[in-house]
């Protein structure tokens, strides 16, 4: 007998996942592989839930891809499973393929922090545990700087301190494909998800009108 993934630790994203346990693994084509020798960069971000990470990005200019993930752990080629039950040291995170000629790691931490709660430790709305922390991964000393610089404004603004964590990326190892676009493949589900899940009304508790962040152009 198949068994399901196991899940959030609520019955919400249960509902939202079922029928898709045996979906094979995400994998790159060639024809992927052959579109990123064009010197496209890569950000990554965790900020809870990937499903709910990959939107504010997709429709933002220059962005060729997101991809949600695991980042931060030991343990090779985790699975979602091995993730939920916590203790691997990993993070849900969406990595970000894009074109800094068009949009800037600056406003891409633009975006992140509208989109999460900066305040929360080791979670992020319902989902509780290390593995749904909020963190910025670097991967060259530019990044590094612009996201201290993005974090030291958040503490300014808010006069309080901000739990992100900036830390190196490490290896990136993509989840399995059913989580791949979620929110495109399974509207309801995830708009049932998000919503229960109470991320748009702390958002907007936050961040106010600047919650989600905005759309470059």
């Amino acid at each position: 007998m198949n068994r399901l993934p196991l899940l959030r630790p609520l019955t919400l994203c249960i509902m939202a996942v079922v029928g898709f346990a045996s979906a094979p693994l995400y994998a790159q084509s060639s024809q992927d592989q052959a579109s990123q020798e064009h010197a496209n960069a890569e950000a990554t971000f965790a900020g809870g839930c990937f499903w709910c990470m990959e939107p504010p990005y997709d429709n933002q200019p220059g962005v060729s891809a997101t991809i949600s993930g695991y980042i931060g752990g030991e343990l090779e080629n985790p699975s979602y499973e091995d993730i939920t039950r916590g203790n691997t040291g990993h993070a849900e995170v969406v990595q970000i393929e894009y074109d800094p000629e068009q949009i800037s790691y600056a406003q891409l931490l633009e975006i992140f922090w509208r989109n999460i709660d900066p305040f929360a430790v080791d979670r992020q709305f319902c989902d509780v545990g290390d593995q749904y922390r909020s963190a910025i991964f670097y991967h060259n000393d530019e990044q590094r700087e612009l996201a201290e610089a993005s974090k030291a404004e958040m503490e300014t603004r808010f006069d309080r301190d901000i739990a992100t964590q900036i830390i190196p990326a490490t290896t990136f190892w993509p989840a399995e494909e059913y989580h791949q676009d979620y929110y495109q493949k399974n509207p309801v589900r995830y708009k049932f998800y998000r919503y229960s899940c109470g991320r748009d009304g702390r958002l907007e508790e936050v961040w106010g009108e600047e919650a989600g962040g905005p759309t470059f152009e």
